[in-house]
């Protein structure tokens, strides 16, 4: 049982923890008998192995077995007479100088989950984007997919903005090549901002043909370190200019986007409720994080290291998995827990938060408010009615969904407690695009 609860911290506990030995004892001869019934040695028939060859051959191990449950068991014990809850897993260690004749003790040393008390949200202001879907915002988004299925064609004019050009170019600095300075048959689309600027201005204006020298400087923060900061020069030779050749606005063009029947008004229709469904989705998004900031700000905790430590080894786990799918070594980029470390405690404070709120304000979703979610995320496929029959056979992926049914019952309470502002929003600067 527990002699004592000492408070190490704000967060960290330690509690110690007597194991009678005579127990321990009655536990292991019990559990070797178990054993001898079962045991399997060359030589003896099974069930029929001497006591004194399983206490031989089992004997420590099963006493390590029991005298951890034991542990384990009196620490359960403790904290539940102490009234805590642990957050992560606790140290135990054996205390030599305490241990008697008829027992051991341990010590056990743990952090617990700070005491949540969500602070006051009526002077946290929340800015709602309203942004108008019209004819216009149809039609240029209409225009960049078919820039995006635009087709190349070799034109004989200097280069321009747009245009995807192949270059040769071979870089020096101080006279002499240097890693990465040097390529045959490059493509690029010029204006698209991949290249140095000084690069881009260079190859603007040639024309097929034509070769130009000119001088860059790299900037200090350049990724290639061997060169930032940097004076280089440059000869590019310039051998195909291609401008991009937009597809019809016309049947063939409604197909490739899904409307079957090539109508393109109804392609019209389709695009315009695309657009309405994710404005509304960068919409929402905007507003949760302003709400999450806002619950955050209005609630400083002081965070378990253990959690902390958890999330961020979990950030790191799903960062190399990203790698990995996208065909990256992981073990080329040292992905240490501790980079992850600021994210992981945003997640582990509003993963807190959220858990309060869903508790003392009853915002846990309901079945109808999960469907709905389903149902709304099913709309951006071409078979929704699977979709949804897709998610409710996934049991991770429909927790996932409740989790953001959760959310948006926590944002809904943020927005009536704090002050929201609708602030007419530019189509452009929500959808981050070009005009």
């Amino acid at each position: 049982m527990a002699e004592n609860v000492e408070t190490l911290g704000t967060l960290e506990r330690r509690v110690s923890m007597r194991v009678t030995l005579k127990e321990v004892d009655e536990q292991v001869e019990e559990r070797l008998k178990k054993l001898a019934r079962e045991a399997r040695m060359p030589g003896f028939r099974p069930g029929k192995v001497p006591m004194k060859f399983v206490q031989q051959t089992y004997g420590d191990q099963v006493r390590s077995e029991v005298l951890g449950d034991a542990v384990q068991k009196a620490f359960t014990q403790a904290v539940k007479d102490a009234n805590l809850r642990v957050a992560g897993y606790p140290k135990i260690e054996r205390k030599e100088e305490a241990s008697g004749a008829g027992s051991l003790e341990f010590s056990a040393t743990f952090e617990v989950y700070p005491e949540v008390k969500i602070g006051d949200l009526s002077g946290a202001s929340i800015e709602r984007p309203q942004v108008e879907v019209g004819d216009a915002e149809v039609e240029k988004t209409i225009e960049i997919l078919r820039r995006q299925r635009a087709r190349p064609i070799e034109a004989s004019r200097p280069a321009k903005d747009g245009d995807r050009l192949t270059v040769d170019f071979r870089g020096t600095i101080g006279g002499e090549p240097f890693e990465g300075g040097t390529a045959t048959g490059f493509a690029f689309i010029l204006g698209e901002g991949k290249m140095l600027p000084e690069f881009e201005a260079a190859a603007r204006g040639m024309s097929p043909g034509e070769k130009k020298t000119f001088d860059l400087k790299f900037p200090d923060d350049y990724h290639g370190k061997n060169v930032a900061g940097k004076q280089a020069s440059f000869e590019i030779s310039l051998h195909k200019v291609e401008e991009p050749q937009l597809p019809a606005l016309d049947a063939e063009f409604a197909r490739s986007l899904g409307v079957a029947d090539g109508d393109v008004a109804k392609m019209r229709t389709e695009v315009r409720g695309n657009v309405e469904r994710e404005v509304k989705k960068r919409v929402d998004a905007r507003v949760k994080a302003q709400a999450l900031q806002a619950l955050q700000d209005s609630t400083p905790l002081e965070l378990p290291k253990a959690l902390i430590e958890m999330e961020s080894q979990e950030l790191a786990q799903r960062a190399a998995g990203d790698l990995q799918a996208r065909g990256l070594k992981p073990e080329q980029m040292r992905l240490e827990p501790k980079m992850f470390e600021e994210s992981a405690k945003r997640r582990v404070a509003l993963g807190l938060l959220i858990a309060e709120l869903a508790r003392v304000e009853n915002l846990q979703p309901k079945p109808a408010e999960v469907r709905a979610l389903v149902e709304q995320e099913a709309q951006t496929y071409e078979s929704p009615a699977e979709v949804v029959k897709w998610f409710y056979m996934q049991p991770q992926r429909l927790s996932e969904m409740e989790s953001l049914a959760l959310e948006s019952n926590v944002v809904k309470w943020v927005l009536s407690k704090a002050k929201v502002v609708d602030k007419p929003t530019p189509f452009d600067e929500l959808m981050e695009t070009k005009a």
